[in-house]
């Protein structure tokens, strides 16, 4: 009889879990009879009332909810590896808590990890967000399939069905600051996307501030590309370059008499264009060392509280 984990990072969800639970349950019906379900449900530090309403829903529905309840907010993607830990099923699914993806998407994701497919991605092909949230993600997605991962699907993904190999693996990684769900992507297995349209959000209010998603934006090219880095030394060997060429010049110059009045204003420009230069690249050196520092301390990427499987 296999098993389907349902992972679903909660945090300020307290509204959302009752419509939430509900069609999930209502969605069992979409699926083969000899399917078991497992909900996995992660209280990412809330403090609403989201631990009540799981532990409700784990109470309507027992031996089929897990709870698991993190010692503060650590963030939604290593809120879906404590999830991942405690998931138990042949594959998993990641879904998030406010039902702007579809649950009944599952079932067809499902059928395709049935025939073999160990990843399976749901991709957003368009989205009823607001113009900002929309625009910051289409640039996003855009330039991390450009620069970091090109297999990333056109219009990014926090939709996804993945067999247990692919989640022991990720869990086995425990890395810090990534896209926990990007890991999945870069573990280089074959896949299948399915569009979908992600809806706009009915209950409650987004807690994804445009810092998270600014971090988020950082930690997803720092884990995945050089870039930034390989930027800065091509960068600076062509200013190399034009301060040779443009010393020569000035030596000539000086050499023939051509130059009878030092120019204050062209130096301070070059002063300000180079110096603007490399704050920027210590800056971005910086996240990548920091981020070395980080995984150094070995300190936990999330603490669990509590996890409740009655």
């Amino acid at each position: 009889m296999p098993k389907l984990s349902i992972i679903i990072p909660c945090y300020y969800n307290e509204e959302n879990i009752p419509v939430t639970s509900k069609r999930l349950l209502e969605n069992e019906a979409n699926f083969p009879a000899d399917v078991s379900f497992e909900y996995v449900m992660i209280d990412d530090g809330s403090k609403d009332g989201t631990y009540e309403a799981i532990k409700a829903f784990q109470a309507a529905n027992p031996g089929k909810v897990v709870l698991v309840k993190l010692a503060s907010n650590f963030g939604s993607y290593n809120a879906i590896l404590a999830g991942m830990e405690q998931a138990s099923g042949d594959c998993n699914t990641v879904i998030s808590c406010d039902l702007q993806d579809p649950p009944e998407l599952i079932a067809k994701m499902y059928a395709h990890w049935s025939s073999g497919i160990k990843l399976v991605i749901a991709n957003r092909q368009d989205r009823e967000d607001d113009f900002p949230s929309s625009l910051f993600s289409k640039f996003f997605h855009s330039l991390t399939r450009r620069l970091a991962l090109k297999s990333l699907p056109k219009g990014g993904f926090d939709f996804v069905l993945f067999d247990r190999a692919l989640k022991d693996e990720v869990v086995r990684m425990k890395e810090k600051n990534t896209n926990t769900l990007f890991l999945l992507l870069w573990l280089g297995y074959d896949f299948v996307t399915i569009p979908y349209k992600r809806a706009k959000r009915e209950v409650g209010k987004s807690r994804w501030t445009f810092s998270k998603k600014l971090k988020l934006f950082i930690d997803s090219f720092v884990a995945f590309s050089f870039f930034p880095i390989r930027l800065i030394s091509v960068v600076g060997l062509l200013l190399g370059c034009v301060s040779l060429l443009y010393g020569i010049y000035i030596l000539i110059s000086k050499l023939m008499g051509g130059i009878e009045v030092q120019g204050w204003t062209s130096m301070m420009v070059v002063f300000l264009f180079v110096s603007s230069f490399q704050t920027i690249a210590l800056g971005i050196i910086g996240e990548y060392v920091w981020r070395t520092l980080d995984a150094s301390r070995k300190r936990p990427v999330f603490i669990v509280e509590e996890v409740k499987r009655a």
